[in-house]
């Protein structure tokens, strides 16, 4: 991070985040990071920053409230600038005062050639993108691949008004895989809601919202009006 002051001005609070995630988790990789500022206030420089970042390095401040915003201790208010610096390792009693060297883009163009001759170019890495369209496709198919009991199911509980697989199990006598999966399909196809532990599910389509269940079912849901039907045809055939 070449500016620390201007991300925090933007997001201090993501951006602190962030940077504590990363110098956690990124130190067991072995990734580094750097993180640069002109501005070395307790605004930028926050406390949780600091306990993440163990080891640093000040050059010339103004004064000593900077350095020790930086350092911890006093000392860096005094260099004089020009590469003088002082670096405050992790593992180190104090800090040590270092002198830095400049270097040139141009030098650095040229230790990369000579590191290109030394080991050849670097290895590209293109970024594929996997063709998930299949993988979508067959996890739709799955998921209407209905069981066979579901229409039947699906008017039980709207006529009960509640949902379990013990009832299920009951009901059509199958095993406790079979009527869970069955549940499990008629949560996402919106007829009951999610599980509320022991209690039993609740029927988000009613029994009087046949338009529903007809557009859910296909139509070939068994209807009071099909009930009243047969109870009528039965009541002829006896006269």
């Amino acid at each position: 991070i070449d500016e620390l002051a201007d991300l925090m001005m933007q997001a201090p609070t993501e951006i602190e985040k962030l940077i504590c995630r990363i110098a956690q988790m990124a130190r067991a990789t072995g990734i580094h990071l750097v993180i640069a500022t002109q501005r070395p206030s307790v605004n930028v420089i926050t406390g949780v920053i600091k306990a993440n970042i163990p080891s640093r390095i000040a050059f010339a401040v103004a004064s000593q409230v900077d350095s020790r915003t930086i350092l911890d201790v006093n000392g860096a208010e005094r260099l004089i600038g020009r590469g003088d610096m002082l670096y405050y390792p992790i593992d180190a009693p104090k800090p040590v005062r270092l002198q830095g060297a400049f270097v040139s883009e141009e030098e650095v163009n040229r230790v990369v050639q000579v590191l290109v001759q030394e080991y050849g170019e670097p290895e590209e890495y293109p970024l594929e993108l996997q063709d998930v369209e299949d993988e979508m496709q067959a996890t739709r198919d799955k998921l209407e691949k209905r069981d066979p009991l579901f229409d039947a199911a699906v008017e039980l509980v709207r006529r009960r008004g509640y949902a379990s697989a013990s009832m299920l199990q009951r009901e059509f006598e199958i095993g406790y895989p079979r009527a869970g999966k069955i549940i499990d399909q008629m949560e996402r196809a919106g007829i009951v809601g999610p599980p509320e532990g022991s209690k039993p599910r609740k029927v988000l389509v009613p029994l009087v919202d046949e338009d529903i269940h007809d557009a859910i079912s296909g139509g070939n849901a068994y209807t009071e009006e099909d009930e009243t039907n047969d109870a009528s045809s039965a009541h002829e055939s006896s006269l």
